[in-house]
């Protein structure tokens, strides 16, 4: 029986624990005295299309309970928060680059340039930037703060990668009428078994990126999230 007990006490703290990660709200800022802007890009991983980021400036009190980085959200919960993020946000912006550039530039430039140009577009002008990962080409005159994992974190840098996957979904979801064997509808250019069967099949469009290894023949290929 106390074995049993403790078992049952042991389950009830790790529920509770698993509760209160689950409900623990973003950090509105990360200092009091700048504006910022979070940025966070999507689409760095995938084998086609267009790399997209955005860049948001919240208020202060800023709330919504299902605001989280997008790839713990559902497709649904996604495009329920974007409207509200869009329309409460102080300044938005998304911008992208598309497969040629990446290929000219590289993945993680491309990415970076990618919300410079957000950045660029916002219609006011932040004082410091979070940026979600550890590196980062710094953009002019604007100082700014790397932050692992920083849409799990900040409010902002969620709001953003939220913005950027939507957008960039609904980007894809246009180009799968055209590229149907590929079924970007669903897949989003990702490495998922489809995809690359489709390019073991039919070979590369026009819209694949051809600095990324597209032969999948190999066996070691590492799948990423769709989500």
């Amino acid at each position: 029986m106390e074995k049993e007990n403790a078992g049952s006490q042991h389950f009830v703290c790790i529920c509770l624990l698993f509760l209160n990660k689950q409900n623990q709200l973003l950090q509105a800022y990360y200092q009091e005295e700048l504006i910022e802007a979070g940025c966070d890009e999507a689409g760095r991983g995938c084998l086609a299309g267009p790399v997209y980021a955005a860049a948001v400036i919240l208020p202060r009190d800023f709330y919504h309970p299902l605001l989280n980085d997008s790839k713990q959200l559902t497709e649904e919960e996604r495009y329920e928060l974007r409207p509200y993020i869009q329309e409460r946000a102080l300044a938005w912006a998304v911008a992208d680059l598309c497969n040629k550039q990446i290929d000219k530039l590289n993945i993680l430039k491309a990415s970076f340039k990618s919300m410079h140009l957000a950045v660029k577009q916002l219609n006011i002008q932040p004082q410091l930037l979070l940026i979600d990962g550890n590196r980062f080409t710094p953009y002019k005159k604007i100082p700014h703060q790397c932050i692992i994992q920083g849409d799990e974190l900040y409010a902002s840098i969620a709001a953003a990668s939220i913005l950027a996957k939507t957008y960039r979904d609904d980007y894809m979801k246009t180009l799968h009428k055209k590229f149907p064997k590929y079924n970007w509808a669903q897949n989003k250019g990702y490495a998922t078994k489809e995809h690359q069967a489709a390019l073991d099949q039919y070979g590369p469009c026009r819209y694949h990126r051809q600095t990324f290894r597209l032969d999948y023949t190999q066996p070691e290929i590492m799948e990423e999230s769709i989500l």
